[in-house]
């Protein structure tokens, strides 16, 4: 795996306008909703209805420590595969050695096992991507993977997903595709989720080609849906 500064990605901060997360791009003349703002803030209301039920069935108390556990065994497991991707193993012996961090290794483990070992060249870790007066977010990893350019987003999952379960993550991965593609004029190929659930099942879903295509569209038209349009 070679990392390659191929493009020059932005610095960034970020902010909460109304309670809402925005990056604030060195250039930009305004702060940009992040992807997962917008998506959340314009999910049907089916889903919506599905999360409240959810939330009911098993209590609030419950709900917000299965939200917090998740949100930290990801955290964890981002790191691990950072420091794995940078070289830099010795950075390790900062990890989170909690109950939630000991899980996450070896579903970091997995995924470098499993994907990670067949990208051949890294482009961007952590990068921070925006298409210019929309919206920005920060991008696991850009690179080459079966030598194919793509957008490469790391999931951890309490437990497997069917392919129908993932269509947010698919408009993420479009909407980093484009912006990337609009600001460094690249034609990025697919977007790939390498997912590892808590118990060790790993999980590849690809979107590319017509898919990955329609998958923008949808995504526009959730940026249009949050602004207003």
């Amino acid at each position: 795996m070679k990392l390659i500064d191929k493009y020059i990605y932005p610095s960034s901060s970020r902010a909460d306008i109304a309670g809402l997360r925005h990056y604030d791009i060195k250039g930009e003349a305004k702060k940009l909703p992040s992807v997962t703002t917008i998506l959340s803030n314009t999910q049907s209301e089916e889903k919506k209805e599905g999360l409240r039920k959810w939330r009911e069935r098993v209590g609030e108390a419950e709900a917000k420590r299965i939200l917090r556990e998740s949100s930290d065994r990801g955290t964890a497991m981002h790191y691990y595969l950072e420091q794995w991707i940078r070289g830099r193993p010795q950075d390790l012996r900062h990890r989170d050695l909690t109950t939630t961090g000991q899980e996450a290794e070896p579903m970091a483990e997995i995924i470098v096992e499993r994907g990670l070992n067949r990208v051949d060249e890294v482009y961007g870790i952590e990068a921070t991507l925006y298409y210019p007066e929309l919206y920005a977010g920060s991008c696991d990893l850009i690179g080459r993977i079966d030598d194919k350019l793509s957008i490469i987003d790391f999931k951890q999952t309490n437990k497997p997903k069917q392919k129908e379960w993932v269509g947010d993550y698919f408009l993420q991965m479009a909407a980093y595709g484009m912006a990337h593609d609009a600001v460094y004029n690249t034609a990025i190929e697919q977007g790939v989720i390498l997912m590892c659930s808590k118990d060790g099942y790993f999980q590849e879903f690809v979107i590319e080609g017509e898919d990955f295509r329609n998958a923008k569209y949808a995504f526009l038209k959730k940026v249009d849906q949050f602004y207003g349009g």
